[in-house]
């Protein structure tokens, strides 16, 4: 297949297959808001409403239509489920719930940042494409928010003993390199310079270890390695998508050794984190070889390898490194064979370790409307680059 090739196919899963999928069976016309608990067919099994996953529905669906097509559907479809937010996701300190019942009342408290983080990415593009300025104030100040909580992200839900065995984790610095290019244009230019370079220290100067070459999910305040379940772990996915984050930032600053580094880094990641035996990528691994404390560990997920696929292709976009394109062909030959689901569209999330699909539900509580449709979207644009440089190239002169 050529580059032409591989971003129809990207395209079309997108834009004819998972779009509609989340279109005819995800909206609820009576409460607002979306469903995401959808099985093989679409039928919904559950009607609670995860507050992150509502948030990531509307940013696609603002998304779409801010990049794609400016089709009415779209945007109304985000402005559903934003109006529902509005209404019912935050308490009275600006705080966003974990979930909601299908009413919107609340049911889990705010205690995951996560929330947080998506809901300034949604207002933020659905701002963009309304201009509406209550969707601009809700994404700032929840930004803000986010920036204030970002030391102790949990506060008082937290389970852990203060002082004991204090860890940073991975996830809110990682998620803060991609949410600052998001939210750019709302933002002091100055808070948006010292969030990026906080993000790309943080990313790759801390949680990045040299000697093992591998991103660690928890790591001590000092930045060294903790000897025990939590800080042995490594989520070969997280830095692999990581690492499209900061290749994103790199180009936007021209730093073409970062873009290196953050290809490298994927690239060994990847090589650390594949299965050999039966194909894919590792959920969970112990940096020591020790079996992790996760039972799903080898389980082969999702976002994991669409948002591997994003990352092999900016790296070979920007590097031209071949083991990047050898290395797509490969992720991508195993996703394309066991995620998509041809009979009733969308993808199955959760996979065993020999490739078999171990739940038939296409959205849960924590599989929406994102992952696969952010990632078929970057995929597509990328291969359509890659596809208008090599005709450049082919073209006498």
């Amino acid at each position: 297949m050529e580059f032409h090739d591989y971003a129809t196919l990207y395209r079309n899963n997108l834009l004819n297959d998972v779009i509609p999928f989340w279109m005819q069976h995800s909206p609820d016309t009576t409460y607002g808001g979306y469903f995401t608990c959808l099985d093989r067919d679409g039928k919904v099994f559950d009607t609670d409403k995860f507050i992150w996953l509502q948030c990531r529905e509307v940013w696609c669906f603002a998304m779409l239509y801010n990049k794609v097509e400016r089709k009415q559907e779209w945007l109304d479809m985000a402005i559903q489920g934003a109006e529902f937010l509005r209404k019912h996701g935050r308490d009275k300190d600006g705080n966003w719930y974990f979930s909601l019942t299908r009413t919107g009342e609340p049911l889990i408290a705010p205690y995951n940042i996560f929330s947080d983080c998506f809901a300034a990415m949604a207002f933020g593009q659905l701002y963009q494409a309304t201009g509406n300025e209550d969707y601009s104030h809700i994404a700032i100040s929840t930004f803000h928010n986010i920036l204030r909580r970002q030391d102790n992200p949990k506060g008082h839900y937290t389970k852990a003993v203060p002082g004991t065995r204090p860890l940073q984790n991975f996830a809110l610095p990682m998620i803060l390199c991609n949410l600052v290019l998001e939210m750019e244009s709302l933002l002091d230019k100055q808070l948006v310079e010292d969030t990026i370079q906080q993000g790309i220290h943080t990313v790759m100067e801390i949680f990045y270890q040299p000697d093992a070459g591998l991103i660690m999910e928890n790591i001590t305040p000092e930045g060294k390695l903790s000897d025990s379940f939590e800080g042995r772990l490594i989520n070969p996915g997280h830095g692999l998508e990581a690492m499209w984050f900061v290749m994103d930032l790199a180009t936007r600053n021209n730093d073409t050794a970062l873009i290196t580094k953050a290809k490298d880094i994927a690239l060994s990641l990847l090589e650390y984190g594949w299965d050999e035996e039966h194909g894919g990528i590792f959920y969970f691994l112990d940096v020591k070889g020790y079996p992790p404390q996760q039972l799903e560990w080898d389980q082969k997920l999702w976002w994991v390898h669409i948002e591997t696929i994003i990352s092999l292709l900016k790296g070979y976009l920007h590097t031209g490194d071949e083991k990047c394109w050898e290395w797509f062909k490969k992720v991508h030959d195993y996703t394309w064979k066991h995620f998509p689901d041809p009979e009733n569209g969308e993808w199955f999330g959760y996979l065993n370790r020999q490739g078999q699909p171990l739940l038939p539900l296409k959205g849960g509580k924590w599989k929406g409307c994102f992952h696969v449709p952010r990632g078929l979207y970057q995929s597509w644009n990328t291969l359509q680059q890659l596809a208008a440089r090599q005709e450049l190239s082919t073209q006498p002169k």
